[in-house]
């Protein structure tokens, strides 16, 4: 498989397969494809990691693209402004935990399933659902960005903490779990709500510039009558 990542604004990861090669991603992610692609939508990975998908904020249902010729081509588009950014699984053995929606397509050799934090109140408290994704295998998978891409490698015991829907994903080996923010005053004033995310390395965290949450809750205030 070859591929590239078009644009800058809403960009399009457009993959070029050989045949019988076959990407997936969710239902509705397709943006565009040449003759020669076949699509067979499935519950992918059977009823049980269907279901997690769904607790997950995701799709139950997940659309494979195969293709029936040489260099044929099948492209998906992010869903709001940012960036798409590909990761090759085969250099990282153990995989990577991804927030919901973070996900936007990947080779068939690549296995989604859902995983759950350390610690209870992570997902009892943290506002975006205790149910991680996790993503591992031999092939790429390709993460879909809100805003702008911000990387940090994480020393051992390095604390790093985040606003939850800031947060796309990051090494298994990373530990995840909710912080309450200190002081009445802070967390009736200050805006940020009651809890961030306490990341602690070692090891790679993915965040991004927008928290498109927030920024269509902030639109939704805005309209008359709501």
């Amino acid at each position: 498989m070859e591929y590239r990542v078009i644009g800058k604004t809403v960009p399009v990861v457009e993959m070029k397969l050989e045949k019988g090669e076959t990407v997936y991603t969710q239902s509705g992610g397709m943006a565009y494809q040449t003759d020669g692609i076949s699509m067979k939508t499935n519950a992918r990975g059977g009823l049980g990691r269907s279901l997690g998908r769904m607790f997950a904020g995701e799709s139950i249902f997940m659309a494979n693209y195969t293709a029936e010729k040489d260099d044929a081509l099948v492209a998906f588009a992010a869903t709001v402004p940012g960036a798409v950014i590909p990761i090759d699984l085969s250099e990282k053995p153990n995989g990577i935990i991804m927030q919901k929606g973070a996900f936007l397509c990947a080779q068939n050799s690549v296995e989604t399933k859902v995983t759950f934090t350390k610690k209870f109140t992570a997902g009892l408290f943290g506002g975006e659902g205790f149910i991680l994704q996790k993503a591992q295998g031999k092939g790429m998978v390709f993460l879909e960005i809100d805003g702008d891409v911000i990387e940090k490698e994480l020393a051992p015991g390095e604390v790093l903490k985040v606003d939850t829907g800031n947060v796309v994903a990051f090494d298994p080996q990373v530990s995840y779990e909710i912080e309450t923010v200190k002081g009445l005053g802070n967390i009736f004033l200050g805006g940020e709500g009651l809890f961030l995310t306490k990341l602690v390395g070692p090891g790679k965290v993915i965040l991004q510039s927008q928290n498109f949450q927030d920024f269509a809750g902030r639109i939704i205030s805005r309209i008359p009558g709501k």
